[in-house]
């Protein structure tokens, strides 16, 4: 069943305190949260794209089965977040990157040139991707401490499933791919520089 067949996921409760004007000391931090949100969601973006690219693949492998339907499962759960953020930037009035048609082709084309280099490549690019993203929601939740609870707790549970995505992936054969350091490193600039650029654009 495709995402867009599957029944309406249950999204999370969501922060809903506006994003409201106020004194320049504190815009900073309402500017950066603004930043945070856009990123969050261009990245669910480019997740739901590379995860639809490597199934458009896999899909019509003989043998390949398993892992389209493991694909499907985990761009499900990454359409839930990507909705989540959706909602976030309608209710707070944050913009979402002007880059999102760059990284909807850009994440399209990894998930088929990783899944056209086989199982353990598709996996090795799910590590190198969640390994980022691991990293970047950490670093927001240490931002974030005690000022937005809510909006701490959602991402949090983002993250751990992001993780969980990160270890089936390493326990399937991510690290045998072949030239998995290279590709790992290539995947993981990408993705560090597209969070560099959809935090401004």
């Amino acid at each position: 069943m495709s995402a867009s067949q599957a029944e309406p996921a249950i999204l999370p409760p969501l922060p809903t305190r506006a994003l409201r004007p106020a004194s320049p000391g504190a815009l900073s931090g309402q500017q950066k949260i603004a930043a945070m949100l856009r990123v969050d969601q261009a990245g669910e973006f480019g997740a739901t794209r590379i995860y639809a690219g490597q199934r458009a693949v896999f899909s019509r492998l003989p043998g390949m089965r398993h892992m389209a339907a493991t694909l499907q499962r985990q761009e499900d759960e990454e359409v839930v977040h990507k909705a989540a953020f959706d909602r976030l930037l309608a209710e707070r009035g944050v913009r979402p990157t002007a880059l999102s048609p760059i990284w909807g082709a850009a994440g399209f084309g990894l998930g088929v040139a990783t899944a056209l280099m086989g199982e353990k490549a598709a996996h090795a690019c799910t590590v190198a991707v969640e390994s980022v993203i691991e990293e970047h929601y950490a670093d927001q939740l240490a931002m974030l401490g005690d000022d937005e609870p809510e909006l701490a707790e959602m991402i949090a549970q983002f993250r751990d499933e992001e993780v969980a995505h990160k270890d089936e992936a390493l326990a399937a054969g991510a690290e045998e791919a072949p030239g998995y350091g290279v590709l790992s490193a290539l995947i993981k600039a990408g993705c560090r520089l597209a969070i560099a650029t959809s935090t401004r654009v």
